[in-house]
């Protein structure tokens, strides 16, 4: 008789989103008359920019022609693709990357949920608290998070590094030493950085005691402020403890087209191995590459029309983000993020628990929001907005918000 893999079992109830979801479609059967705005999951809402439009429809008549057509992908992308990354967004920072050590793929979600596989299963993790989903789910799903408690929502064998109001969103070095740690700049949830001295006291602590930073830089493409770095790489000493991911997703509007990649230094070694040859290994055992068209269209995100384009994309949805952090500290709400990122976090109403202030919003103010206690138990007491809804859509779910507090006194 087949076993299944019983760690599958040990995941608390649905994905966080997915549970978003039932709930969201149980309200609208009961209610369809309500007019519910989403600024929950960060999906973009802007059309993909023109130039990467056009590059997609010449990529797919290149496809329709016996000369120009193109079957499989190279196991880390095409060369032209992986050339412009690192001029761009490597050599462009001042960053010591070579083309051959980027991998593209589908996203930065599967990568940051598979990396975990080229390492031991003994490997203990550090996440900080609250933290993307993913990479403590895929962690269970390994076996490498010992047993969850359901009372303070935290597994046995991960270290948990809190980032609250209180410590400004910064976590500390932790007291138990981590193998694997994972780093989310800007953060997802909370919006929130770390500058280039607080990102070197990570490299070096890395380094230090042999553990490896899991760097994901999804938001990089919102980052304003010159000390906040666009890529751990920035960083003198990362090479030989970091793996970067990047997605096309919100930077570039990709999030139905999928596209992204990892970037892994052929200096970060165990022993005598290299981590870029195991994931290499992984990654042509276990992905066909890239579709030819989606990569045509991220090369025109480097083109001086493509970045023109894409930051104005980038500029609608950091106004939004100003519309929602301003508005709520008008109604009196504790705000953080939304300077570097397209997510604001924000304190719930004294006496609400997370899930009971997504329950409040979206029943009298038909609001959709994340509840911050599904990204950790930090996360209790928190709630995130994103940025990523229409303009008008921003605009209107504020609107709603600020009634909700002067009717009914919320404090």
């Amino acid at each position: 008789m087949y076993k299944i893999n019983t760690n599958y079992q040990k995941l608390p109830g649905s994905y966080l989103f997915s549970n978003i979801a039932k709930k969201v479609n149980a309200f609208t059967e009961a209610h369809p008359e309500a007019d519910i705005i989403r600024l929950g999951i960060g999906d973009v809402t802007q059309p993909i920019a023109p130039a990467m439009i056009e590059a997609m429809h010449k990529a797919v008549d290149e496809m329709g022609d016996a000369k120009t057509f193109h079957g499989y992908a190279p196991d880390l992308g095409y060369a032209f693709l992986r050339d412009a990354i690192v001029a761009h967004d490597y050599q462009a920072r001042g960053c010591d990357i070579s083309a051959d050590e980027i991998f593209v793929s589908d996203g930065a979600k599967s990568d940051s949920g598979n990396i975990q596989e080229i390492f031991s299963v003994d490997n203990r993790i550090a996440v900080c608290d609250p933290v993307y989903p993913v990479y403590v789910d895929s962690n269970v799903m390994a076996g490498r998070t010992g047993v969850y408690d359901a009372n303070t929502q935290m597994w046995s064998n991960v270290i948990y590094m809190p980032c609250t109001a209180e410590n400004g969103f910064v976590p500390e070095l932790p007291k138990e030493t981590p193998d694997l740690i994972y780093l989310c700049i800007p953060n997802n949830p909370s919006g929130t950085t770390l500058t280039r001295d607080q990102l070197k006291v990570w490299v070096d602590y890395a380094n230090q005691v042999g553990a490896v930073i899991l760097y994901d830089a999804a938001y990089e493409a919102y980052i304003s402020e010159p000390d906040v770095p666009h890529s751990i790489f920035e960083i003198p000493g990362a090479r030989t403890c970091a793996i970067e991911f990047r997605s096309f997703s919100k930077n570039a509007g990709f999030t139905g087209v999928r596209l992204g990649f990892t970037v892994i230094p052929k200096d970060l070694k165990s022993g005598d191995i290299t981590v870029h040859s195991l994931w290499a290994r992984r990654h042509g055992t276990k992905f066909n590459g890239a579709p030819y068209i989606i990569q045509k269209a991220a090369m025109a995100v480097y083109s001086d029309e493509g970045k023109a384009q894409l930051k104005e994309q980038v500029g609608y949805y950091m106004r939004n983000a100003k519309v929602i952090y301003d508005g709520l500290k008008e109604a009196g709400y504790e705000v953080y993020g939304g300077i570097n990122a397209p997510y604001i976090w924000l304190k719930v109403p004294a006496g609400m628990t997370s899930w009971e202030f997504f329950d409040y919003l979206l029943e009298n103010a038909n609001v959709v929001g994340t509840p911050g206690s599904g990204f950790g138990p930090s996360g209790e007491g928190y709630f995130r907005l994103t940025a990523f809804g229409t303009y008008e859509n921003t605009v209107e779910a504020i609107d709603r918000m600020k009634k909700l507090c002067n009717y009914e006194g919320i404090e």
